[in-house]
Formats: C-alpha cells, structure tokens, sequence
C-alpha cells in the first residue's frame, strides 16, 4: 500500500473503495488524514491545514504486507 504525504497537505490513503474509519464507513477510492493537528474532523482532514499556514513536504510511505 501506498500512503501519500501531499505537500502542506494530509496523507492520503489508498480504501479500495471503502474503508472504516473511526466506526465511520466511507466509500471513496481514498481517505485524507490530517497530518497538521487543526482538523476538527480528526484523524480525517477538514482542510484547516490552509488557514493555519501548516507546511511539510511531499512524501511516499509504502507499507509491505507482513
């Protein structure tokens, strides 16, 4: 699995087309985690991360199945 780190931005997360989250079922191809602390939607993203100036650069975390 691929997780991405957007630049200034959350991580976003590969579902497969739904994935459960904090007992929520969320049917999309990807989920955003928030990476700045300002979400009040925790652990999603709300986009706060814009109006708080959080910056951090791009990245690719992969995860191999163990």
């Amino acid at each position: 699995m691929k997780i991405t780190a957007t630049k200034n931005g959350p991580y976003l997360a590969p579902t497969g087309g739904r994935a459960v989250v904090g007992g929520e079922v969320i049917e999309k191809a990807q989920v955003a985690f928030c990476r700045c602390g300002h979400s009040q939607n925790k652990p999603l993203c709300d986009g706060r991360h814009k109006a708080a100036g959080f910056e951090a650069p791009a990245m690719t975390i992969e995860l191999e199945p163990g």
